[in-house]
C-alpha cells in the first residue's frame, strides 16, 4: 500500500508541475505569477520531478518549437519521424541538452523571458542531485516494498519527467480523435484524461495553445483546469484573458 501511495504521489505531483508550471506557465504564459509564487512552483518542480528535473527554459523553448513546427521535420518530438518512442526520446534529449547547455541559441521567435533560477538549475541538473534522488527512491522501496517485484517500478521514478513527455508526444500525435483540423497529426486520446492531467488533449491544445482549459467538448474534462481556476480564485495566479 505504501509503495502504491508513493508511486502515484510521485506520478501526479511530477505531472502537475510539468503541465502547470513548465507547460502552461513557462511555455505559454497562460497566467501570471508574482515572484514569490514563481519561485515556489520552480522549487516544487525540482522537488517533485527529482531525479528527472527538467530545466524550465530548455523545456519551454522545445515546446514552442513543437507548436511552431508541429509534426514536421523541425519538430523536436514528432512521433511520425521515428520508428519507435525511444528514437523520439533520444532526439528530444539531444535538442533539450543543446538548449540547456547553450550550445545553440533559439530562433528569434523563441527568444523570450523564461523563468530561471540558476542555483536550482545547477543543482537539478547535477549528477549528484539526480543520483541522490534515485537513492532516496531506492531507500523507500527497501523499507516499504513487501516483495522484490515492486522494485520494477523504480525505473519509472528515475525518468518520470521525460516519460510523461514521451507519453504525451507519442500518444497525443498518433492515437485518438480530432475536434479540429490543425494541419498536423495532433489527437485527443481520452475524453477524461485523468492519468495525464489533460495533457492528452493535444488536438484541442494545438488549436488554442494559449487557452488554459484543454477540454473543449461537453464530454471532455481537463483535470488540471479546476485546479487552475481555484488558484486564480485564491489570487495565487492571474489567468490571462483571451
Amino acid at each position: 500500500m505504501y509503495i502504491l501511495i508513493f508511486f502515484f504521489a510521485h506520478w501526479f505531483l511530477s505531472l502537475f508541475t510539468q503541465t502547470f508550471f513548465l507547460h502552461r506557465y513557462c511555455s505559454h504564459k497562460m497566467f501570471q505569477l508574482n515572484k514569490f509564487w514563481e519561485k515556489s512552483f520552480y522549487l516544487m518542480t525540482f522537488l517533485f520531478q527529482g531525479s528527472s528535473f527538467l530545466n524550465p527554459r530548455a523545456y519551454a523553448i522545445l515546446h514552442r518549437m513543437h507548436h511552431a513546427y508541429s509534426d514536421t521535420e523541425k519538430d523536436p518530438h514528432s512521433p511520425h519521424f521515428f520508428k519507435d518512442v525511444f528514437g523520439m526520446m533520444i532526439r528530444t534529449k539531444n535538442v533539450y541538452i543543446a538548449y540547456l547547455k547553450h550550445q545553440i541559441e533559439p530562433e528569434p521567435a523563441f527568444r523570450d523571458r523564461y523563468p530561471t533560477w540558476p542555483l536550482i538549475d545547477r543543482i537539478g541538473d547535477h549528477w549528484a542531485s539526480r543520483i541522490g534522488f534515485g537513492l532516496l527512491y531506492i531507500a523507500f522501496y527497501c523499507f516499504f516494498a513487501p516483495h522484490w517485484a515492486w522494485f520494477f517500478l523504480l525505473p519509472i521514478h528515475f525518468v518520470m519527467g521525460p516519460l510523461h513527455g514521451a507519453i504525451v508526444n507519442w500518444c497525443g500525435h498518433k492515437y485518438g480523435y480530432s475536434n479540429y483540423d490543425n494541419d498536423d497529426h495532433s489527437k485527443n486520446m481520452l475524453p477524461l484524461d485523468f492519468l495525464m492531467m489533460g495533457e492528452l488533449f493535444q488536438n484541442n491544445h494545438h488549436k488554442k495553445p494559449n487557452d488554459a482549459n484543454f477540454a473543449k467538448r461537453w464530454f471532455e474534462l481537463d483535470p488540471t483546469y479546476p485546479i487552475i481556476r481555484t488558484l486564480h480564485f485564491l489570487r495565487i495566479i492571474r489567468l490571462r484573458k483571451l
